[in-house]
């Protein structure tokens, strides 16, 4: 199976900027925005155990920040479906 999405790197360990490429034609396209299958082939692996949609009203509003020790830790995506994100990852481990 191909995979509909683009991972790169980035400077923070454990990081991955997950890009999707969707699939389209005159009509419009299709963007796949889950498959556990593709996931699991590029090696993010954690099950997924929750989705959430917040909507934002005012820009320039701060959503929260986000932490779990093992085991309660969480993969997370973010995504944009309308406007701009800003998003922010703080790497808290010593060094």
């Amino acid at each position: 199976m191909t995979a509909r999405f683009d991972l790169a790197a980035t400077p923070l360990a454990g990081l991955t900027l997950l890009t999707r490429k969707p699939l389209g034609d005159a009509r419009g396209f299709l963007e796949r925005m889950y498959c556990a299958n593709e996931l699991r082939e590029a090696g993010l692996e954690r099950p997924i155990r929750q989705i959430n949609r917040t909507f934002t009203s005012r820009a320039g509003t701060l959503r929260g920040l986000h932490f779990q020790y093992p085991p309660a830790m969480e993969t997370k995506i973010v995504t944009c479906l309308r406007g701009r994100v800003f998003d922010v990852a703080v790497d808290l481990r010593a060094g």
